[in-house]
């Protein structure tokens, strides 16, 4: 291939649009992937000579690594300072089959007293690209990764609370040794399950390239700091975007589709042996939806009727904050996203940590096959002994569309008695259910569930059509539409052991003096309720 070095030096400058320190980085040399070995023919294992030709730039002082368009199978990829990998229209960087090619994938980093979070959030170096501790790097262009040699799943946490658990002190063993007394852990040598996998790194740039069939995780970012990832089309069978404890990220114009687990997912987890804030992050302009696997990638979508939802009840790929809390969250906006027959949008604390000052606006949420909108609090409290259940406050839901609501998946602000959400506000919702809920229903009481992971199904069916808010304080409900397409015989807001509220120019489906029912609650203020004719 000949390198055309002043049309590369040019679209990298427009393509990144970072910090100058990474664009004079970017453009300061190039190295060609096959100068170094790399065959592109689908059948010779070309890592070795990639990772040359990245130590080269790197060595270099940093430069740009081109992969020309070709299939390129590999074990795992190490990106290093000041290096920029440039993926022409084309390339396919394919993770390397284990059972054919053996197990040759970089082993696992992590050695923790407590591994409070699966082994997959724990280890970032089983991947098929990763960087350590990198600073100035970048992943960009036109091309592929596919996953078909990742695994998607992995040993579970390993921690006081689980069964016969035991540390390396009881056990008379050093950290390694502890931890590979599980045979699953052992049976994970060699093997990867991330696609693009960043742990310590600064000033990075992903941007414009496609994941298929990601493994457990296809972009995975752990305690990292200004972070751009931008323009990707990630199609897989678990998580699409997962940011770990990371400052000053934005998630802008990305399309996941992830039918079997959430396409874009902040976390907050132990895998530092440390607690680490999530702060300071923005998810704008993307798009997520849980249709079958490679349906988006190949623009297969089901032909359906308006409103008819593909029949995949199963489906998550939604949007979630607080799989993990055990740092906590500030400083987060989800803004002009459409979720697309997925899971709605589920945000909460259960391992202790504090939430404060979300934002979500300018939503549109369309066959939700869950909870459109939810926040919750639990003590499930996986995490260091002494950890106390953290709290969550200000909260801010506004300017969104919902509909086809499934008739039992109401909104939802789920407390617990001394973990009380606090100052939670929805403005300017457009929420429109299927109805069909029936008297019985109205007047339900849900299972109340203190330790326990964020998930709320067990809540379902919901009393309320619309919202249904307990152990909170300073709960605002202003200028909603809360529409059904059948009645619906329960309220359209429950409020249950609420302290301060606002309830003011909801319209329902429902009488108003039917349309919001108190329970056990003080200070709530309703006004302007009106009857949609």
């Amino acid at each position: 291939m000949t390198l055309d070095r002043r049309q590369l030096a040019l679209s990298l400058v427009t393509t990144l649009a970072v910090a100058p320190s990474l664009v004079r980085a970017a453009t300061s040399a190039f190295f060609d992937v096959k100068t170094f070995g790399a065959r592109g023919d689908g059948k010779a294992i070309d890592s070795d000579a990639i990772n040359k030709a990245i130590l080269a730039a790197y060595k270099a002082g940093g430069g740009t690594v081109v992969v020309p368009a070709g299939r390129y199978l590999c074990f795992s990829l190490r990106l290093k300072d000041r290096v920029t990998l440039l993926l022409s229209p084309g390339c396919v960087i394919e993770a390397a089959d284990t059972a054919v090619h053996g197990r040759k994938y970089d082993l696992a980093e992590q050695e923790l007293l407590e591994q409070f979070q699966d082994y997959g959030i724990t280890h970032a170096h089983p991947a098929l690209i990763y960087a350590d501790g990198a600073v100035d790097i970048a992943i960009v262009g036109q091309g592929l990764f596919y996953g078909k040699g990742l695994v998607r799943e992995g040993p579970n946490a390993r921690w006081k609370g689980v069964k016969d658990w035991k540390s390396a002190t009881e056990l008379g063993l050093s950290l390694r040794d502890a931890r590979r007394q599980n045979p699953a852990e052992v049976a994970m040598d060699g093997l990867a399950h991330r696609t693009v996998s960043l742990k310590n790194c600064r000033n990075v740039v992903l941007r414009d390239f496609m994941v298929l069939q990601g493994g457990h995780f296809s972009v995975f970012a752990n305690n990292c700091d200004n972070v751009t990832i931008d323009n990707l089309l990630i199609d897989t069978n678990r998580d699409g975007i997962d940011i770990d404890g990371c400052r000053n990220v934005k998630v802008v114009n990305c399309k996941v589709n992830s039918p079997r687990d959430d396409a874009i997912v902040l976390k907050s987890s132990y895998s530092q042996g440390r607690k680490i804030f999530c702060e300071n992050i923005l998810i704008s302009g993307c798009t997520t939806s849980a249709f079958g696997m490679g349906m988006v990638f190949e623009g297969t979508l089901p032909k359906l009727p308006e409103g008819q939802p593909y029949n995949n009840p199963g489906a998550l790929g939604r949007i979630k904050i607080g799989t993990e809390s055990n740092g906590g969250f500030r400083n987060i906006q989800i803004t002009d996203c459409l979720c697309d027959h997925s899971r709605g949008i589920l945000i909460g604390v259960v391992d202790g940590g504090l939430m404060e000052d979300v934002t979500i606006s300018n939503i549109t949420l369309r066959n939700p096959v869950n909870h459109p909108l939810f926040v919750r609090h639990a003590a499930r409290l996986r995490a260091p002994e002494g950890t106390g259940i953290g709290a969550i406050r200000r909260i801010r839901f506004s300017d969104i569309t919902v509909t086809g609501v499934q008739s039992k998946f109401a909104c939802g602000v789920e407390g617990i008695p001394d973990g009380i959400i606090e100052d939670v506000s929805f403005s300017h919702l457009h929420i429109t259910a299927r109805g069909g809920g029936t008297t019985e229903e109205a007047a339900l009481n849900p299972a109340e569930k203190r330790v326990a992971s964020l998930e709320v199904n067990h809540m379902a069916p919901l009393p309320a059509y619309g919202l249904f808010a307990r152990f909170a304080r300073n709960v605002t409900v202003r200028d909603s539409t809360f529409d059904t397409e059948t009645p619906d015989a329960r309220p359209a807001i429950v409020f249950d052991r609420v302290t301060g509220g606002v309830v003011e120019g909801l319209r329902s489906v429902r009488d108003p003096k039917e349309a919001v029912v108190l329970r056990d609650c003080r200070d709530i203020s309703v006004e302007g309720v009106t009857r949609i004719s």
